[in-house]
């Protein structure tokens, strides 16, 4: 289920800022970054025009299958001049036409393998098309800076510290070096003289950071030192035996809007997509079966693995 939802939250996500399932009107409140103020309102009845540019045995390409092409194009080139980028759509647009109406001519459309395929495409999309309608007009400016307001807005930041290490290939180096920064020994010179990481030429200096960007187990022993402190023992992660002193604490600023607008609005897609599968699971009946076509009876716990 997990997989699924992911599955369908990147769907959603590439459908929000496009064409494909969303009127024209919803784009502005659900693009990637915030929105900017319209210069000019349209007439609340105004429909976009969807013209169409070419036919392929009777086959009609509109305006609106080139907007759908250009979602899936690299972000590089959406950003080309619609006079250069329009032709080159049409134009693949008008392949995709001719290799569709060549490939029915040969009957491929009754392969049972490829009408398999076409059948689970058409079943994605009715799938994006239902969470991109529910989901779609959601997740707008509005909501997200209201969201911003209540959870994130005026609130402290998260903690941080500033601390150095040195990294060593056993725990008996670092116990070693342990005892001679207890005797008075300057961490940083001690740091440059042997330590394996990186950063020895600075000392061990590691900045300033939160827990979640460290390995768990040294952002344990770092957070739970005291400004001035170094660990009593050598904390070992998978890159080795780490000696860690605490040189500074902080709370970090609240982000801006504008740093929060990605997580908020990916935290409010997936809360959406969740909403509409409980609904969805809620209209539907489930039966589920063994792999040996029995039905699954609910004193079971799992399905029989499948024989080698």
């Amino acid at each position: 289920m997990r997989l699924f939802r992911l599955a369908v939250a990147s769907a959603t996500l590439a459908c929000l800022p496009g064409l494909a399932f969303i009127p024209s009107a919803a784009l502005a409140q659900t693009g990637s970054a915030p929105a900017k103020p319209a210069t000019a309102a349209k007439p609340a009845d105004a429909k976009p025009v969807d013209s169409l540019l070419a036919k392929v045995n009777g086959a009609e390409i509109h305006l609106s299958d080139l907007s759908a092409l250009a979602q899936t194009l690299p972000e590089e080139a959406r950003s080309m001049p619609p006079q250069q980028l329009m032709p080159m759509l049409l134009e693949q647009a008008v392949d995709g036409k001719s290799l569709v109406a060549m490939a029915r001519k040969q009957n491929l459309d009754r392969d049972p393998l490829v009408a398999r395929s076409m059948a689970i495409a058409s079943e994605r999309a009715l799938q994006s098309a239902l969470v991109s309608r529910e989901v779609g007009p959601t997740v707008n400016d509005a909501a997200i800076h209201a969201r911003y307001d209540a959870e994130v807005a005026g609130k402290p930041g998260e903690e941080e510290v500033r601390a150095r290490h040195i990294l060593v290939d056993s725990e008996e180096k670092a116990k070693k070096l342990i005892a001679e920064l207890k005797a008075g020994a300057d961490f940083a010179t001690v740091a440059k003289a042997n330590s394996t990481d990186p950063g020895a030429a600075q000392g061990g200096d590691l900045g300033f950071f939160k827990a979640t960007d460290m390995l768990p187990e040294f952002s344990t022993a770092a957070f739970a030192l005291k400004v001035g402190e170094i660990t009593e023992t050598p904390v070992q992660t998978r890159y080795g035996w780490h000696v860690i002193k605490l040189e500074e604490r902080r709370r970090s600023p609240a982000p801006t809007y504008e740093q929060a607008y990605p997580e908020l609005r990916q935290a409010m897609i997936s809360e959406g997509i969740d909403k509409v599968l409980k609904q969805a699971r809620a209209m539907v009946k489930v039966e589920r079966f063994n792999q040996d076509g029995s039905l699954v009876k609910a004193t079971d716990t799992a399905t029989p693995p499948a024989k080698k």
